[in-house]
C-alpha cells in the first residue's frame, strides 16, 4: 500500500520534532488528518478510540518506543529468548515492538495482528520495503477466536488492551492464548496505570478516562477510580490454566526536565484529543468542559514545575509442559 506525502510527512514530524501541532494539514486539498472519526462507539465495537484514525496510528508509533524505553528493552524481565522462534503480538498496531523483536532476535519468526487495515498496512509497507523476512502482519479481531493452530506459538505478547478489550472479553481472549500457546511457552502481558501528576487538570481528565472505561465496561475498578486491569493480570493468567506467574513493574517519569517530558507530553496531548469525544459520550463530562480541562492541561504540563508519573505492570506466565 502506498501512503500518502501527508501521512508519511506527518508520522516524521511525530518523530523528529514532538513539539509541532497535533493536527497536520495535507497539501491535497488542505484536509485535516483529524478530520476522519475520532473515535468508535464503545457500546457497539468496543474501541475507544477509531482503530483507522491515522493520528492514533502516529501515536501509536511513539508510545511503542516510549515505553520499551522506560521497561528497559524489549525483553527486561528474564526469559529464554533462545527458546522463542514463533511469536504473536496481539494488537500490535504499527508494528513498531515486533519489527523491533525480529531485528535484534533474527531467529524469531514474529505475526502480528491488528483489526486495523490502516495500521497492517503501514507494518507490511515497512516489512517490504525493509526487506524484513522473518515478520509478517495479519488484520484480525482478537475479541474473536484468534485464527491460529493449537500450540503455534512460543510466546504471546500483547501491550495495552484495554482500550479494546471489556471486562468480559478478557478471560476469553486468554484461554484463545492459552490454546495456541505450545507447552513449555508463555505469555507477557503490559497494561498502565496512568496520570500520577501536579496537573490538576490532568488529574481530573486521568479521573475522567477511568470512569469513563468503567461505563464502557472496559475497567475491573468497582468505582472508576483507577484504570484498574493491572491487580487482576495475575489472576486472569492464573484461571486461564498459566502458572510461573511473575510480574515486574516499570515507570515513566516525564516530568520537566527529563528526557522524556517532551515525547510523553505530545503523546498525553493527542491522546486527550482522541479521546474527547469517548469522554463526553460516556457521559463523564459536556464536549465544552472537557475542552476548558484540554487547554489547561496543555499549559500546566509544560511548565517548569510539571511532575508526572505513569506506571507500567509486565506480568508473565507459562503453559505447563
Amino acid at each position: 500500500m502506498r501512503f500518502s506525502r501527508c501521512l508519511l510527512g506527518k508520522i516524521a514530524r511525530w518523530n523528529g520534532d514532538h513539539q509541532n501541532s497535533t493536527v497536520y494539514r495535507c497539501k491535497e486539498g488542505n484536509r485535516r488528518m483529524t478530520d476522519a472519526p475520532l473515535f468508535s462507539d464503545a457500546s457497539a465495537s468496543g474501541y475507544v478510540i477509531d482503530a483507522e484514525n491515522a493520528a492514533e496510528m502516529a501515536r501509536l508509533i511513539v508510545q511503542d518506543r516510549l515505553i520499551t524505553q522506560a521497561m528497559g528493552g524489549l525483553f527486561p524481565e528474564p526469559m529464554k529468548i533462545t527458546q522463542v522462534h514463533h511469536l504473536l503480538d496481539i494488537a500490535c498496531g504499527p508494528g513498531g515492538w515486533l519489527l523491533d523483536v525480529v531485528k535484534h532476535y533474527p531467529h524469531i519468526q514474529g505475526v502480528g495482528i491488528d483489526i486495523s487495515q490502516l495500521m497492517i498496512d503501514y507494518a507490511t509497507s515497512l516489512v517490504q520495503t525493509q526487506r524484513i523476512s522473518n515478520a509478517q502482519f495479519r488484520v484480525m479481531d482478537a475479541t474473536q477466536p484468534l485464527q491460529f493452530p493449537d500450540q503455534a506459538f512460543d510466546l504471546v505478547n500483547g501491550r495495552i488492551l484495554t482500550g479494546f478489550l471489556s471486562t468480559t472479553q478478557w478471560p476469553h481472549l486468554l484461554q484463545e492464548c492459552w490454546r495456541i500457546t505450545r507447552p513449555g511457552g508463555s505469555i507477557r502481558l503490559t497494561e498502565p496505570e496512568y496520570g500520577f501528576t501536579n496537573s490538576a487538570a490532568l488529574d481530573t481528565l486521568t479521573g475522567m478516562a477511568a470512569e469513563a472505561l468503567r461505563r464502557a465496561h472496559h475497567s475491573f475498578s468497582p468505582h472508576g477510580r483507577t484504570f484498574g486491569t493491572t491487580p487482576m493480570l495475575r489472576f486472569l493468567l492464573s484461571q486461564a490454566g498459566y502458572d510461573s506467574i511473575q510480574q515486574q513493574a516499570h515507570v515513566i517519569d516525564y516530568s520537566a526536565g527529563t528526557p522524556l517530558h517532551q515525547s510523553n507530553t505530545q503523546n498525553l496531548l493527542v491522546v486527550y484529543q482522541l479521546l474527547q469525544p469517548f469522554l463526553v459520550q460516556m457521559h463523564v463530562a459536556s464536549a465544552e468542559e472537557v475542552h476548558v480541562l484540554y487547554e489547561q492541561m496543555s499549559t500546566e504540563v509544560r511548565r517548569p514545575e510539571f511532575c508526572g508519573l505513569d506506571y507500567y505492570l509486565t506480568v508473565g506466565g507459562s503453559k505447563p509442559q
